[in-house]
């Protein structure tokens, strides 16, 4: 099955499921905390779109002890973080995501909540073909080093990706039924 393939079969099977309920987010954090100790560092989340997984209650528990930031689409498809509270507004993009809109200092993240539309057992990621997330890493890892985690529900995974040479594999993907 090709990329096109893949992604037609799971956002149609997403929105069939449109599972966004509080079972689902109450595993997704106690996944995260069961691994995951982040104190004092630059955790860039998203905000769900299309049926996506919510990591918003993950977001508000590591708010507490960590800087929060989300993406900003600026010229030429390329992709910022920014800081972001939830007292903040976002704003609706071109491509109706929301993200910040404001003029805040832009931030390299430590670690990265990155949303997919599949994924392997391997850890590589499908998104939706905008390249945006792959072409950030690429450029941020020129910086520093940065911990990768793809988000999702565990329906989305497949037996094997069709990858290539743009495609960055992540170092943990995050479900409701487990971490790979």
């Amino acid at each position: 099955m090709n990329k096109f393939d893949i992604r037609k079969k799971i956002i149609n099977l997403r929105r069939r499921k449109n599972i966004y309920n509080y079972e689902i987010k109450k595993k997704l954090l106690k996944n995260i905390k069961k691994i995951f100790f982040f104190k004092n560092k630059i955790v860039a989340g998203y905000f769900p779109i299309n049926h996506e997984i919510s990591i918003l209650e993950i977001l508000k528990y590591l708010e507490k002890k960590n800087k929060i930031v989300f993406p900003k689409i600026k010229n030429k498809n390329q992709m910022e973080f920014y800081p972001w509270d939830k007292f903040d507004f976002l704003t609706v993009n071109y491509l109706g995501i929301p993200e910040p809109n404001f003029n805040k200092k832009k931030e390299y993240p430590d670690i990265m909540f990155i949303p997919m539309v599949a994924f392997d057992q391997n850890k590589n990621r499908l998104g939706y073909g905008g390249g945006f997330y792959d072409r950030y890493i690429k450029k941020i890892e020129k910086k520093k080093r940065v911990i990768k985690i793809g988000c999702a529900f565990s329906f989305q995974k497949i037996n094997k990706l069709p990858i290539n040479y743009y495609d960055k594999k992540l170092d943990f993907i995050l479900t409701e039924k487990e971490i790979i």
